[in-house]
C-alpha cells in the first residue's frame, strides 16, 4: 500500500493529544491583543461562511460583544454562501474587492496565498503557533509563511441513533462489515441503517479504511486510482447495492440524509461536529441530546480506519486598509474565550490548546466525543490545488453510484480531472 505520503506523515506526526500542548495560560498569554481596544478604529468587513442559520448566530453574538469592547470598530457582517464564497472571493480579490477578513476552508488558505490574496501574518500579533494545535495550525502556512489563524477544526464520525440500535439490538459498528451485518436487524425494525457518502469529502472515510489517499505530494503522485483507494470507493458502493445504506439523492444528499436522520429514518449518517447543533432539532433528539451517538467512522478490513481532517482559518485580505482593527477583530473572535462559547453553543472543536481548559469545553460531551476522532484523523495535502479536488470527486461519485461508471472508472475520471491542474502530477 502507498498510503504513506511523506508531506502528510510529517504532520501526522505532530502529537493532537491536548496533554501534550503547551498549558492554557501560556497559551492565552501568547496571543495578545494587537492594540488598546479604544485606539483601534474603522470598519472591518467580515465574510462569514458559515451556516447562516444554526451557527451564524453565534458568531453574530461575538461580534456584538467585539463591537463593544472596541467601540470605535464597525464590523461589516456578510454571511456568504460556503457553497459560492471560494469563487466568489477569488473573483473579489481579483477586483481589488476583498473582504477584510474571510472565514476559509482549511483547503483555501494555501490556495489563496499562493494566489497572492492573503495578508502574510508572520511576525504579527496573530503569529502565535504554541497557542494552537498542530494540525489546524498547518494549514495556515504556505512557503515557511503563515497567513491565517485557525477557527475551528473538524473531523466526520459516525453519528448514530441510539435508540434505533438499541432496539434493533446492535452495537455502534467498528468496520464496514459491522454495518453490513447491522443491516438486516435495522430494517427489521423498519429503520434504514446507513445514508451513505453524500459527496467527495465524504467518501474519504471509506478510502482511507482501506489504505487509499488522494495525492503524495513528495513524490507528486495521483493516489486516488490506486487500487486502495479504488476498494474504499467499491465499498461504499457495495453498502449501497446491498441495501445496507440509501443510495444518496444526487440533487440533495446532504440535505436529505440530515432530515431523515433527525426524523429517526435512517440510524446512522457520517457528518462532523458542525451538524450537531442541527441534528438536535430533530423530532428524533429535540430534548433528548443522550440519543445522539458519536464515535470513530468504521475501520476497513486491516483496521486501518481515518477520517479527513476539516475546519476552517480566518484570514485577512492582503488589500485590507484596516489591519489594525482586522488583527483585532480575529484575535477578539478567536481567544479561547471565544472559542469556549462557539463549543458550548455550537458543539464546535476549538482550535486554541486553553480553550479545553474551559468549564464548557470540558462539560460538553459532543466537544468531548469528537475530540479523539480529531485526534486520530488524516491531514490533508495543503497544496494551493487542494481546494479543487472535490469538484471532480463530487461529480464522479454521484456517477458511480448511479451505475454510470464502475469505482475504477471514476476513480480514473477523477485522476484525470486532475492532471489539469496538477500538470507535474503522475497517477
Amino acid at each position: 500500500m502507498r498510503r504513506g505520503i511523506k508531506g502528510l506523515a510529517l504532520l501526522a506526526a505532530l502529537p493532537l493529544a491536548l496533554a501534550a500542548c503547551s498549558s492554557g495560560g501560556d497559551s492565552a498569554e501568547s496571543s495578545p491583543s494587537p492594540a488598546n481596544p479604544g485606539d483601534v478604529s474603522g470598519t472591518v468587513v467580515f465574510w462569514d461562511t458559515s451556516d447562516s442559520t444554526n451557527e451564524a448566530p453565534t458568531f453574530k453574538d461575538l461580534i456584538k460583544k467585539f463591537e463593544a469592547e472596541y467601540p470605535n470598530v464597525t464590523v461589516d457582517y456578510q454571511n456568504v454562501p460556503f457553497s459560492e464564497a471560494q469563487n466568489k472571493y477569488k473573483t473579489a480579490a481579483q477586483a481589488d474587492n476583498a473582504p477584510d477578513v474571510l472565514r476559509a476552508e482549511v483547503a483555501w488558505t494555501p490556495e489563496f496565498a499562493s494566489l497572492g490574496y492573503l495578508l502574510p501574518l508572520t511576525g504579527t500579533s496573530l503569529d502565535t503557533p504554541d497557542a494552537y494545535l498542530p494540525t489546524p495550525w498547518s494549514s495556515n502556512v504556505y512557503e515557511d509563511v503563515v497567513y491565517g489563524v485557525p477557527q475551528v477544526t473538524d473531523a466526520p464520525g459516525l453519528l448514530y441513533n441510539k435508540e434505533l440500535l438499541e432496539k434493533a439490538g446492535v452495537e455502534a459498528p467498528k468496520t464496514w462489515d459491522d454495518v453490513q451485518a447491522a443491516s438486516e436487524k435495522l430494517k427489521a425494525e423498519g429503520v434504514d441503517t446507513l445514508y451513505s457518502a453524500t459527496g467527495g469529502y465524504f467518501t474519504l472515510p471509506y478510502i482511507y479504511s482501506f489504505g487509499g489517499n488522494t495525492v503524495d505530494p513528495a513524490e507528486q503522485k495521483i493516489l486516488i486510482n490506486d487500487p486502495e483507494s479504488v476498494a474504499g470507493f467499491q465499498k461504499a458502493l457495495d453498502l449501497i447495492d446491498s441495501g445496507a445504506a440509501v443510495k444518496p439523492d444526487p440533487n440533495d444528499a446532504y440535505n436529505q440524509q440530515m432530515a431523515l436522520f433527525k426524523e429517526g429514518k435512517v440510524a446512522m449518517i457520517i457528518n462532523g461536529p458542525w451538524s450537531v447543533a442541527d441534528i438536535l432539532t430533530g423530532k428524533a433528539f429535540k430534548g433528548n441530546e443522550d440519543n445522539l451517538g458519536v464515535t470513530t467512522t468504521p475501520a476497513g478490513p486491516d483496521g486501518q480506519q481515518g477520517s479527513p481532517v476539516g475546519g476552517h482559518n480566518y484570514v485577512i485580505s492582503a488589500g485590507t486598509q484596516n489591519q489594525a482593527a482586522s488583527e483585532a477583530f480575529v484575535t477578539f473572535m478567536n481567544s479561547p474565550t471565544s472559542q469556549a462559547f462557539v463549543a458550548s453553543e455550537l458543539g464546535l472543536l476549538p482550535t486554541q490548546t486553553a480553550a479545553y481548559d474551559e468549564p464548557e469545553v470540558q462539560s460538553n460531551k459532543f466537544v468531548q466525543a469528537f475530540k479523539p476522532i480529531v485526534e486520530t484523523a488524516t491531514p490533508r495535502a495543503w497544496i494551493p490545488e487542494g481546494g479543487q479536488f472535490f469538484t471532480a470527486m463530487d461529480e464522479e461519485w454521484i456517477n458511480m453510484y448511479t451505475g454510470k461508471t464502475t469505482a475504477q472508472e471514476g476513480a480514473d475520471a477523477i485522476a484525470k480531472a486532475w492532471t489539469e491542474f496538477l500538470p507535474d502530477y503522475s497517477d
